[in-house]
């Protein structure tokens, strides 16, 4: 039988299981009686932990949420998810959460074992990041403003300024956030315009209070791919409505879907709507498709892919 703080630690670990145990259940995992069991649920609750009980033959025990955060028990895998979460939050896209993500990974790798300690060093060393260029930074009570918007479905109010530093003043109805790279957008239905938007988040400014609350539409298929195309789109200088002699699907099958949207013409032709921040980009994006196409705006990619072929040409003895 375990002593009493092991068996408190243990009886801890098993309730932060999100599941209902009953005192029997909970008699056998620990090698005691429900008489003990009891007792130390009463402990538990002094020390703090809201331990929510019922009664009956489906009643049982479960750990609930209380007003003040009571220590947590982590298993290894656990503890090292935390901990990589940790370190990838303080150098995010979120500002004000660097130095408090910092003081709570100083805490957690205080107390970890040293062969966990160990895995989370590696991990830190031998990462790299891709890029090191500073991204937009959104403010971490902006994004609890908009996600209890989203959540309570309440209309949000915001001053919002456009990729061409023009500003408005906009009344949505928010629906999703999506984190694709660097960068917050909000997926929302803009009720003046009467149509679905994408915002940057970097680039709204809530006015609070929000409200009123608004009755839920339905939501457009693909909230991720809708954003990842749109991000892309307002970035392209050079935009291109490429027709590919081949099936929608299979085009389809070919392009990630930040790359363009494919419009099918028929069984064995389909428009590719692609663009780019330079033409050479963008025949490179055609040239890969292996399918054969043809391409009718913009007028300077045409000339472009023409001076290419030549230059093919020629490099053919």
């Amino acid at each position: 039988m375990l002593e009493t703080s092991a068996r408190l630690l243990r009886l801890l670990s098993l309730l932060q299981t999100p599941r209902d145990w009953t005192g029997a259940e909970l008699a056998e995992r620990l090698e005691v009686s429900p008489r003990t069991v009891r007792n130390d649920v009463e402990r538990l609750r002094t020390l703090g932990y809201p331990v929510h009980g019922t009664r009956g033959a489906t009643g049982g025990y479960r750990l609930g949420a209380g007003a003040a955060l009571p220590p947590l028990l982590l298993d290894d895998e656990e503890a090292v998810a935390v901990a990589i979460g940790l370190r990838t939050a303080a150098g995010g896209t979120i500002a004000g959460v660097e130095e408090t993500s910092l003081r709570a990974l100083a805490k957690l790798e205080q107390v970890l074992p040293s062969r966990l300690r160990r895995r989370v060093n590696a991990l830190q060393t031998y990462s790299v990041r891709a890029s090191t260029e500073d991204g937009p930074r959104v403010a971490g009570e902006v994004l609890s403003t908009i996600a209890a918007a989203c959540r309570d479905h309440e209309r949000l109010r915001f001053d919002y300024r456009s990729h061409d530093g023009n500003t408005s003043r906009r009344v949505v109805e928010p629906y999703r956030m999506v984190n694709w790279g660097r960068r917050w957008y909000l997926v929302a239905w803009d009720v003046e315009r009467g149509d679905w938007r994408t915002f940057r988040v970097d680039r709204l400014e809530p006015r609070t209070p929000t409200g009123p609350r608004f009755t839920p539409r339905e939501l457009p298929q693909d909230v991720a791919d809708r954003v990842m195309r749109g991000a892309s789109a307002a970035a392209w200088r050079y935009h291109a409505r490429v027709t590919v002699h081949a099936p929608a699907a299979e085009v389809t099958d070919r392009i990630n879907p930040s790359v363009g949207t494919v419009e099918p013409v028929d069984e064995r032709t389909c428009v590719l709507v692609t663009g780019a921040d330079s033409l050479e980009t963008l025949a490179v994006y055609v040239g890969m498709l292996g399918m054969d196409f043809t391409v009718t705006e913009p007028p300077e990619l045409v000339e472009h892919l023409r001076a290419l072929g030549e230059r093919y040409l020629r490099a053919v003895p």
